[in-house]
């Protein structure tokens, strides 16, 4: 039960593992039909990324509050690894992601896993994406690289269409409605980048680094914006 704060994403102020007053009693939400209408689109953004099924399948309901909040990092860790794996330009890191992902599946079956032991976990695979990034970025054409370093940066409502940024470091960048209509993201790295409200209409992110669901949730997209193939369905799905 994540907490969230009062603002444009959240109606109200909710602490950590306190129910929300809209969760009915058998655990649906009461207001899921129309999320932003009453006040919670970040509701809509917002992704377990399977965690809340595991946890739900494998602790009994005392231990699942404090389970959740380490398996659901660790399944976000997972999540970045299983798309080194996926991706054919990433070969040269594919041994190291394998062992990786496998150390996490291990971890995330222990019923007594410690966040110790998933921080711990997590710098193991922050250096691993780091270097796997590196591979990746270094492989786009060099006549279309734009090796820029903007990792961090704020581009918080520029305007940026039809710019490309192949080959670019953006992890970490504010993207904050920023205009990316028609802009090139090949190979761009988007690990933890913030992209609610910027515009992506038209932008094409097929090849694009470690982007997720959330991140595209809480983006402006429509038919025309070009999603990789893992999120290339409706977000939610």
């Amino acid at each position: 039960m994540p907490a969230f704060s009062r603002s444009a994403e959240f109606a109200i102020d909710k602490p950590p593992r306190t129910p929300c007053p809209k969760l009915l009693d058998d655990f649906r939400c009461g207001i899921h039909d129309r999320l932003a209408e009453s006040g919670f689109p970040g509701c809509s953004a917002f992704d377990c990324l399977g965690a809340g099924q595991h946890v739900t399948a494998t602790r009994a309901p005392a231990q699942r509050a404090d389970a959740f909040e380490v398996v659901r990092d660790l399944h976000e860790l997972l999540w970045y690894v299983a798309e080194v794996l996926a991706r054919p330009d990433a070969a040269p890191a594919h041994a190291t992601a394998t062992a990786l992902r496998d150390e996490g599946l291990r971890l995330r079956d222990e019923l007594g896993l410690q966040r110790a032991q998933v921080d711990a976990y997590w710098s193991a695979v922050a250096s691993f994406l780091l270097e796997a990034s590196a591979v990746v970025r270094a492989g786009a054409p060099v006549s279309e690289r734009r090796s820029r370093e903007l990792r961090r940066a704020d581009l918080s409502g520029q305007d940026l269409r039809g710019r490309s940024f192949t080959g670019s470091d953006l992890r970490g960048a504010s993207l904050l409605g920023a205009d990316l209509r028609g802009a090139t993201l090949d190979r761009t790295d988007l690990l933890g980048a913030d992209l609610r409200g910027a515009d992506l209409r038209g932008a094409d992110l097929r090849t694009a680094l470690f982007l997720t669901r959330t991140q595209v949730a809480g983006a402006r997209v429509d038919g025309s914006t070009e999603l990789p193939p893992v999120l290339a369905g409706p977000v939610g799905a």
